[in-house]
């Protein structure tokens, strides 16, 4: 067995091998050691001034600097604005490539001259004293709130901010600039009609003929058998140029139930022809495309939140979070037996908007 030093054996400090610290025995189990060579704060580092310190006049020289910085923020800005005035996106791709590039660099230049001002602006201008901040409880005494004041005071002259009036004011006009190109570029998402009206009506009207999706050929209603289910879009869809725009509104599913197994209210007694009947294929809860048939049952399936429609009473929901029925097309035939439209929907089509009235 290991024999101990009679000096550590008893109670009180013992010197050890080790140099620098001490082995303490307490009267707890264990054995603390106190360490004697702990590390003397060093302080701060010599103070090397900034020549903007020492000489006035290349402090101003920065000043200036700093306010070019943001009148090249100023700048940006409102060429970012021209550029998206004088290179408007039409149908043609190098349209497109002109208004992303000139935006992006007017953007560019507005961002990148505020921070390389405010940058340039801590590091030449505002002052560089160095200080330690304990960590102290905060209390919202009058003293708290006197000490805040006296920050934001003292903020205010390490800054210059309020005796700076070139850069403050060069500063201020680069930050309210600086957000109108997002502002014009926000706006430009609107559509440049009244969105209202292409909201509430679509390509169908009286004598439109319903033909096939996406090949345009008129249907006929005996082509229309019993159980079968046919995607529609208006005659004449495909040579527009907004077809895409107009296919998002118009799309149709045309089926065909026994007459009988229709409940029909009185006011659609002439909206379907010998149990052929036409529904909007756009969901009324955010818009997808209600594009699953069911024939037993006769259900409408929108695959993207699961909500089904009943089409034997008038496509009402039966399950999921659609809250409406989805509008039915008045449909009849024209002299030669094909499918057309009695008029537009009743109803504007898909999810609620700002102005639906119903």
């Amino acid at each position: 067995m290991a024999q101990h030093d009679d000096g550590v054996g008893g109670h009180g400090p013992a010197a050890t091998d080790a140099p620098g610290s001490a082995v303490v025995l307490s009267d707890d189990a264990g054995t603390g050691v106190v360490p004697t060579d702990a590390i003397i704060n060093p302080g701060f580092p010599p103070h090397n001034p900034r020549q903007t310190n020492l000489d006035p006049a290349k402090e101003k020289r920065a000043e200036r600097q700093v306010a070019i910085l943001f009148f090249l923020s100023i700048i940006g800005s409102v060429f970012a604005l021209a550029a998206y005035m004088a290179f408007p996106i039409t149908s043609d791709f190098g349209s497109i490539r002109l208004n992303n590039m000139f935006l992006g660099m007017g953007i560019t230049l507005g961002l990148l001259g505020i921070g390389l001002g405010a940058v340039h602006w801590a590091k030449q201008l505002m002052r560089e004293d160095e200080s330690v901040e304990y960590r102290h409880g905060t209390r919202g005494t009058e003293a708290t709130r006197e000490k805040a004041v006296e920050v934001f005071e003292l903020g205010n002259e390490e800054s210059g901010f309020g005796r700076r009036t070139l850069i403050r004011n060069s500063l201020i006009g680069a930050l309210v600039l600086t957000p109108v190109p997002a502002v014009a570029l926000f706006r430009g998402l609107a559509p440049d009609t009244d969105p209202i009206k292409l909201l509430q009506h679509t390509m169908w009207k009286a004598g439109t003929r319903l033909t096939h999706d996406p090949t345009g050929i008129p249907i006929k209603a005996s082509d229309v058998t019993l159980g079968s289910a046919f995607h529609v879009i208006p005659e004449g869809l495909n040579e527009r140029s907004d077809a895409l725009e107009q296919k998002a509104k118009a799309a149709v599913l045309l089926m065909r139930l026994k007459p009988e197994d229709l409940h029909v209210s009185p006011s659609r007694k002439t909206w379907n022809y010998e149990g052929i009947i036409a529904y909007s294929k756009i969901c009324t809860h955010v818009g997808c495309p209600v594009a699953l048939y069911e024939q037993q049952t006769h259900h409408l399936l929108c695959p993207c939140h699961q909500s089904q429609f009943d089409i034997t009473h008038e496509a009402r929901v039966i399950f999921g979070p659609a809250r409406r029925p989805l509008p039915q097309l008045p449909i009849t035939i024209d002299s030669e037996g094909y499918l057309i439209a009695r008029s537009d929907f009743h109803e504007p089509v898909g999810p609620d908007f700002w102005e639906r009235n119903l």
